[in-house]
C-alpha cells in the first residue's frame, strides 16, 4: 500500500515572498520545502461592459486580458453562462478583478506551476459569507462561490472552502435545512460548469455562527461534493480549549471517519486564543494554548492522507514549524521501535551506511588501506659484470672471506695531529699614546 502523504503549507503568500504574486508565492513555497498553499480569494470586483466585435462567436474563457464570470442576454438580463455560451452581439459581460490572475490562460499557467512543482492547491472564499442572511446578501454569498469555482477550474484547485454564516435567531434545525438546500443548487452549478473542485465547510470558532462539526457533517451526508474543512483552532476555542492530547484529537478523526468514510482531510492550524467558547483571535502556534505535538502524535501513529494550513500570523514559519516538528516525532517512533525488536530478539534493522567512516587524526583509515592499489615493484638494478679472476696473492684473503668477516674501520690516511702545548701569551705592547707629561720611560707592567 502506498504511503499516505501528509502535505504543509501556508494560508496565502508567504510573508517572505519578495513577490507578491501567486506565482511568486507557488514559486517560494516550493522552496521552502513545503507542498501546499490556500490562495486567498478575498477580492471580489466586478466590472460590467457589452462585447467588442472582435470578441463575437468566442468562448467566454478564450476572451484575453480579463476573466469573465458571468454572460447576461435578453431583454429581460438574465444569465447564460455554460461551457457551450458563445458571445453575441450584445451580450453583457461581467469580469472579475480578484488580483490572482488576469485571464484564463494566465490562470491555468499559474496551475500549471503548481502541479510542475509537487504544490497543491485550493482557494478560500471571502471571510465574510452569509447564506442564511437577507436575500441580497445569500445571493451575494453564493455568486461568490460560483465565482470561486470558476477561478478553481481554470487553476486545477481541488477544493473551495467557505463559511456559511450566522444562525440569525433561526433554529439550528431550520439553518441546516437552509444551507443543504442552497448548497445542493450550488453543487447543481458546479456540474454543469463541469468544475470538480469541491466545497470545503470550514468549521466556525464562535458560538453564534453555523458551524459545528456535527452540523457540518450533517450537512456533508446530505450533499454530495461537499467536504468538512478541520479548523482546528476554531474548534477548539468552540469547545472551550478542548484540544489538548492526542486522543481528543483521534475522537475528531475517527468521527468523521464513521460519518462521511472518507480517507483524506483537509485541514488548518495556528494558535488561538479564545474566551467562553469563543475564538477572539489567532496567535502563533507556540503563544496558543493548543499545541501541535499531541496533533503530531496522532499523525505519525495513524498516518492519514491530509492538508495541514497555517493560518498562524507567521503563516509559512508556524507551517514549517509543524512540519519539523512531525517529523521529529516520527523519528521518535521509529527509533522505539527498533529497540523494542531488538529487545523481542528479533534482528536489528541495517543502519545506514555512513558517506565515509570516520578517520582518526594521523591515522589512515583500513578501508583506506585495503582500496590503495598495490605499488609497483621496484625495478632491480643490473648485476654489476664479474671481472676475471684475479691471481691469489699471498697473505690475501679471498673476497668471499671478507664479505663474511666483519668490516674493519680503516686507518685514517692522516693520523691525527699532536696538539701542541699552549705557550703563554706574551703580552702585547699597548698602542704608543701621545704622551701629556714630557716623554719618559714607560714603566713596565707586571705580570699576571
Amino acid at each position: 500500500m502506498a504511503e499516505s502523504m501528509i502535505r504543509f503549507g501556508p494560508g496565502g503568500i508567504p510573508l517572505s515572498c519578495k513577490g507578491r504574486t501567486q506565482r511568486d508565492g507557488i514559486e517560494d513555497v516550493h522552496t521552502l520545502g513545503l507542498n501546499a498553499m490556500e490562495i486567498q480569494f478575498v477580492r471580489v470586483n466586478l466590472f460590467e461592459r457589452y462585447v467588442a466585435d472582435e470578441e463575437l462567436g468566442l468562448y467566454p474563457h478564450q476572451v484575453a486580458n480579463e476573466f469573465v464570470v458571468d454572460v447576461i442576454r435578453g431583454r429581460k438580463p438574465t444569465s447564460v453562462l455554460s461551457m457551450d455560451t458563445k458571445l453575441e452581439k450584445g451580450d453583457i459581460l461581467k469580469t472579475l478583478n480578484c488580483g490572482i490572475g488576469r485571464d484564463s490562460c494566465d490562470l491555468n499557467e499559474i496551475g500549471e506551476i503548481a502541479a510542475d512543482l509537487d504544490v497543491s492547491i485550493s482557494i478560500h472564499a471571502p471571510y465574510y459569507m452569509d447564506l442564511l442572511g437577507s436575500d441580497e446578501i445569500a445571493v451575494r454569498s453564493a455568486d461568490n462561490l460560483r465565482y470561486a469555482g470558476l477561478v478553481a477550474r481554470q487553476l486545477g484547485a481541488k477544493l473551495v472552502i467557505t463559511h456559511i454564516g450566522f444562525y440569525h435567531d433561526m433554529p439550528k434545525e431550520q439553518a441546516l435545512e437552509k444551507v443543504c438546500q442552497k448548497l445542493g443548487d450550488l453543487r447543481q452549478w458546479y456540474d454543469r460548469m463541469k468544475i470538480g473542485a469541491k466545497i470545503g465547510l470550514e468549521a466556525s470558532g464562535k458560538q453564534v455562527i453555523f458551524g459545528s462539526l456535527d452540523e457540518i457533517l450533517a450537512i456533508c451526508k446530505r450533499v454530495s461534493g461537499v467536504v468538512p474543512v478541520l479548523s482546528f483552532p476554531h474548534m477548539h476555542a468552540r469547545d472551550g480549549g478542548a484540544l489538548k492530547r492526542k486522543e481528543d484529537f483521534r475522537e475528531i478523526f475517527d468521527k468523521v471517519r464513521d460519518a462521511l468514510k472518507q480517507s483524506s482531510f483537509y485541514s488548518h492550524f495556528s494558535g488561538v486564543e479564545h474566551e467562553g467558547g469563543n475564538e477572539l483571535r489567532f496567535t502563533p502556534i507556540k503563544k496558543g494554548d493548543m499545541r501541535f505535538e499531541p496533533l503530531a502524535e496522532f499523525l505519525a501513529d495513524d498516518n492519514p492522507e491530509i492538508t495541514i494550513i497555517s493560518d498562524s500570523p507567521l503563516l509559512e514559519h508556524d507551517a514549517m514549524y509543524m512540519k519539523v516538528i512531525l517529523e521529529r516525532v516520527q523519528l521518535k517512533n521509529e527509533a522505539k521501535v527498533s529497540r523494542e525488536e531488538v529487545k523481542a530478539g528479533a534482528p536489528a534493522r541495517p543502519a545506514m551506511k555512513p558517506i565515509a567512516p570516520p578517520r582518526k587524526k594521523g591515522k589512515p583509515a583500513a578501508a583506506a588501506k585495503a582500496k590503495k592499489p598495490p605499488s609497483p615493484p621496484a625495478k632491480k638494478k643490473p648485476a654489476a659484470k664479474a671481472r676475471p679472476a684475479a691471481k691469489k696473492q699471498a697473505g690475501k684473503p679471498s673476497a668471499a672471506k671478507k664479505a663474511k668477516a666483519p668490516a674493519k674501520k680503516a686507518p685514517p690516511k692522516h693520523p691525527p695531529k699532536k696538539q701542541a702545548k699552549a705557550k703563554p701569551r706574551k703580552p702585547s705592547k699597548p698602542a704608543a699614546k701621545k704622551p701629556s707629561k714630557p716623554a719618559g720611560k714607560p714603566r713596565p707592567k707586571k705580570r699576571r
